[in-house]
């Protein structure tokens, strides 16, 4: 069973369980981080204080990924297509690890308005 988080922006709070990567145990040890996020079509990202290469990277990943984008040392919620999307799939402007999955619907977070502040803490 991995780690579970609460990300929480705005008005929509979500639980996220964590995978057994090493990106995810280094943004594990970060907790607690709080930023604002960017929208990119139905992606939110943000930095965050971790620095990780990649690892089974990819840029297609699935509706409710959460990932780690390397080159912006990014926190990435995948909740629908990007622009850089072909179809209705979830698609990062160049390849993330893939660090863990939302346990509610991903489709929550299309109320978040960019800017927003969003929270990530380990799940009590």
């Amino acid at each position: 069973m991995g780690k579970k988080i609460k990300i929480t922006a705005g008005n929509v709070s979500m639980e996220a369980e964590l995978n057994d990567t090493a990106t995810a145990q280094k943004i594990w040890d970060a907790l607690p981080i709080e930023q604002r996020g960017n929208t990119w079509g139905y992606e939110i990202y943000f930095s965050i204080p971790v620095k990780a290469k990649e690892e089974n990277a990819r840029e297609v990943v699935d509706l409710g990924d959460i990932a780690y984008w390397p080159p912006g040392s990014a926190f990435c919620i995948f909740f629908g297509p990007t622009p850089a999307s072909r179809g209705d799939e979830c698609r990062a402007a160049s390849p993330v690890n893939v660090v863990g999955k939302l346990l509610g619907d991903p489709k929550d977070f299309r109320k978040v308005a960019n800017g927003t502040k969003v929270i990530i803490e380990k799940a009590e």
